[in-house]
């Protein structure tokens, strides 16, 4: 039971991976075209959008460090 439910916890995890660039990136690029809109610019939807990727690809990091490491037995 308990490598059963290791599995869906690990399964989960890593959808939620599969989930977290693209929506980091379009959360950034939505910021950065209301606060383009707002502030009558052109250029804040790209520096937020690059800002929403690299936010995506540090927690993607930090989820691979974190699985990496060796787990502890209880």
């Amino acid at each position: 039971m308990n490598d059963r439910k290791n599995w869906i916890r690990l399964t989960g995890e890593y959808l939620s991976l599969a989930f977290l660039l693209p929506s980091a990136t379009f959360v950034g690029y939505v910021i950065g075209y209301l606060l383009d809109r707002a502030l009558g610019t052109s250029f804040l939807y790209l520096v937020f959008l690059l800002l929403g990727i690299a936010g995506g690809f540090i927690q993607l990091v930090r989820q691979i460090q974190k699985d990496s490491q060796p787990r502890r037995e209880r």
